[in-house]
């Protein structure tokens, strides 16, 4: 569970460094900055869940959506703590962090800024952040750990 926890803390400081840093230093009074024709740096703030999803329910989401996350956050603490693979607290911690770090952002400023923006041509990806890209990569782990381990478990 340890290395699961320390995974959680430096996600956790990732992401809250980075939007600090991006907001404050990189950005500045500037909203949008091109890096290439297909990655921008921008000022954007999710008042919902993924894509802006429910983002019209006010300070009733910001609470709703915090509560959940802080009692999704406990179940996967619950989790890492019976966890014996270590590969999966890691991932775990991933989520953990990731998810801590978006409700700190909810919390403390009514929205989660996000500021990596992907596109090709007209067509962008919804803006994300360091701690959305921590959750994805933990859960790609631990749905691709489970498909691993369980051809192992089928072909023995």
């Amino acid at each position: 569970m340890f290395i699961g926890l320390i995974a959680a803390c430096l996600v956790l400081a990732a992401d809250q460094l980075s939007k600090f840093w991006v907001r404050y230093d990189l950005l500045g009074d500037r909203g949008f900055l091109m890096v290439n024709d297909y990655f921008n740096v921008i000022t954007a703030w999710n008042t919902g869940v993924s894509f802006s999803m429910f983002d019209d329910f006010g300070m009733w989401g910001i609470i709703g959506l915090s509560l959940l996350a802080v009692a999704i956050v406990l179940y996967l603490l619950y989790w890492m703590a019976h966890e014996k693979d270590k590969l999966i607290c890691v991932a775990l911690g991933c989520i953990i962090g990731g998810a801590l770090g978006n409700v700190i952002d909810r919390v403390r400023l009514g929205a989660v800024f996000d500021f990596l923006d992907v596109h090709v041509g007209a067509h962008h990806w919804p803006a994300f952040n360091v701690a959305d890209s921590f959750i994805c990569i933990g859960a790609a782990v631990i749905v691709l750990h489970g498909l691993i381990v369980r051809v192992k478990t089928d072909k023995q």
